[in-house]
């Protein structure tokens, strides 16, 4: 069973109000199940959200920002840890290291660079861990739909593609990752 999960998803909460109400879910699953949170470390938006679900119901959040960002939104205090890195590559590269899975929320370019980047690194069997795609309100659909034309036309492996979980509620994704 996963210690711990990284999710990345947006410093912002989207105009869907059920993207907020799934981060809360997740939240509470990963609380409920024992399983530690690594994000982004900040104190905004659905970061926020599932930072505090977790916290609020006495699970463990690890959060990373690098400088650049921690001047720009504002730094969550309130969690059990706070990692304050020089680069996003370091921030990448520790909340990689710190996690034994990942899950991707609705986000934006950073969540979209988080994502591809572990899948490049699954693809290059730099890392196994199980990755998931909290699928809220259909979000990602299209770019699933794209990822297998990428593997009919050849340019994505099979298996990289089925190591991508997807499910729109959070202990069934939990349950898909992590065989449960």
């Amino acid at each position: 069973m996963a210690k711990r999960i990284c999710v990345y998803c947006g410093s912002r909460m989207g105009k869907n109000g059920l993207y907020q109400q799934g981060a809360q879910q997740l939240g509470e699953a990963f609380a409920r199940r024992g399983i530690g949170l690594v994000y982004g470390g900040s104190d905004v938006g659905l970061m926020k959200t599932v930072a505090n679900a977790v916290m609020i119901n006495g699970g463990e959040v690890v959060g990373i920002i690098p400088t650049i960002l921690s001047h720009r939104e504002p730094e969550h205090n309130a969690i059990t840890e706070l990692h304050v890195v020089n680069s996003m590559h370091e921030r990448k590269a520790l909340m990689e290291q710190l996690s034994d899975g990942f899950i991707a929320m609705p986000g934006g370019v950073g969540t979209f660079d988080e994502l591809f980047e572990i899948l490049a690194w699954r693809n290059l069997k730099l890392h196994e861990k199980p990755i998931g795609l909290l699928n809220i309100a259909g979000f990602y659909n299209q770019m699933m739909q794209f990822i297998e034309h990428c593997v009919r036309e050849g340019f994505i492996p099979e298996d990289v593609f089925e190591a991508i979980k997807i499910d729109e509620n959070p202990d069934q994704l939990l349950d898909k990752m992590l065989g449960g």
